[in-house]
């Protein structure tokens, strides 16, 4: 994906809802994966749906989600229930720890409870709960309803499709994006070779200490960073199938890119103890160019209570391998409980909530990054944050590959994790990384 040229200046403080997704700074999803379940099946009846047709009574429907410190969850469900008085939607907060919501819901679903409709899903879920058979199949309901998916966010649709079936539908989009400083960087690399020069060129200009800033810590940020350079080069992890594909040409030159920015001596010495916390401190102090974020990056950026680089900073895309540019999805999914009462308003309200409408309300008020592409063309939404007047804030985010699908993929991240930390610390070649990862995760597999 091509960055563009004279990135617009960038001049207003954005309130991002900083409930990122799994690689983000907010607390992670459980390492530990859901009781076993029989598979859902394949031919799992959804149920048909008749928007014309008055209820015989009143419904009410449990939407589950996390803390929202917006009104932006409220002004959703109060469109809703004004275009269909026959719905009540009242919202259930879990946890903010997304690693306690995920158990929360395991515990609930495993005993088939009805007490929630409708939920939020961390965007790795979608696999384990599909397979676990706590997710309603939505096919059919995207069918009869002529839902066109073509333009939602491509990533973000595929993070909810597992065996060849759709079980979530995208609210909102986190992405990986590249943070630089307009008043040193002339024009934004377009590749990551653009990047290591550049960075090497800058390193010491400008009060600056380094030249780049990513997360190479061994946690999920460093899974993040690696699919980005895996699949810049057109690598890949799992195939379309969910066969281990991970030891192949495009992920060792990726892996060999990463290692190569990791050794460099433009990066932090200390560059495998960097989580979001530490990259964006020492961006916002003016330590470095650039730095490779998710997008309440730029809020800091803008935030002068805390930032000695206010109105000097831009986004592009991240740069591009021989395959392109990739982002590693993060966010949100709307799913709906399997064992509802009430299938038929459940679909209506998830379809609400991530549809045109629903998306633009969690924009505006909430600050969320839309998945359904033609919201960022709405000058409302415009106008709420300049993020998402920014063609290039759009092409970084509809850049996004999604990480493993796979309902064991907890245990996918941890292999992940080991083998690239210890390709980094310059403990094995990138050839010796993937050979090991392939042959744990095929291991994986065939339990």
């Amino acid at each position: 994906m091509k960055v563009l040229k004279g990135l617009t200046s960038i001049g207003l403080t954005m309130s991002m809802l900083l409930s990122l997704a799994a690689c983000s700074s907010a607390p992670q999803q459980s390492a530990s994966p859901a009781p076993a379940q029989p598979a859902a099946p394949a031919a799992a009846e959804a149920p048909k749906t008749d928007s014309g047709s008055p209820a015989a009574e009143k419904v009410k429907l449990v939407y589950a989600r996390g803390k929202d410190s917006t009104d932006s969850t409220k002004k959703l469900v109060e469109a809703f229930m004004a275009a269909h008085p026959d719905i009540e939607v009242e919202v259930r907060e879990m946890p903010t720890d997304t690693g306690q919501s995920h158990d929360q819901y395991v515990t609930m679903f495993s005993a088939q409870s009805s007490e929630i409709d409708v939920f939020d899903l961390d965007v790795i879920w979608p696999a384990e709960f599909a397979q676990a058979g706590y997710l309603l199949p939505l096919d059919r309901l995207i069918e009869q309803d002529n839902i066109d998916t073509s333009k939602y966010i491509k990533g973000a649709m595929n993070a909810g499709n597992f065996g060849g079936q759709q079980w979530t539908m995208p609210k909102f989009i986190d992405a990986g994006l590249l943070f630089y400083r307009k008043d040193l960087v002339k024009e934004p690399p377009k590749t990551w070779d653009d990047l290591i020069a550049q960075a090497k060129a800058l390193k010491g200009q400008g009060g600056t200490k380094f030249g780049y800033l990513m997360q190479a810590k061994q946690y999920e940020g460093l899974v993040c960073n690696f699919v980005e350079f895996s699949a810049a080069y057109g690598g890949k992890i799992l195939d379309e199938q969910g066969n281990v594909a991970v030891n192949n040409p495009g992920t060792i030159k990726g892996l060999k890119k990463m290692m190569e920015i990791a050794q460099s001596d433009f990066v932090p010495t200390n560059i495998t103890t960097f989580t979001e916390p530490e990259s964006h401190t020492a961006f916002i102090e003016g330590q470095s160019p650039f730095v490779r974020n998710w997008p309440y990056q730029f809020a800091l950026a803008q935030d002068a209570s805390q930032s000695k680089i206010v109105d000097k900073v831009a986004i592009a895309p991240l740069p591009a391998g021989d395959a392109g540019s990739a982002a590693a999805l993060g966010g949100w999914m709307g799913g709906i409980n399997k064992f509802t009462k009430h299938p038929k308003e459940a679909w209506e309200f998830l379809k609400f909530m991530t549809g045109p409408e629903g998306q633009k309300i969690s924009a505006i008020h909430g600050g969320l990054a839309p998945t359904y592409l033609p919201d960022y063309d709405d000058p409302e939404v415009q106008k709420a944050s300049p993020l998402f007047a920014n063609k290039d804030f759009v092409d970084g985010v509809s850049a996004a590959v999604s990480r493993p699908t796979t309902p064991i993929y907890p245990k996918i991240s941890e292999i992940i994790q080991i083998e690239v930390s210890k390709a980094l610390a310059g403990q094995q070649t990138a050839e010796q990384a993937a050979k090991n990862m392939e042959t744990q995760m095929n291991a994986l597999m065939k339990k």
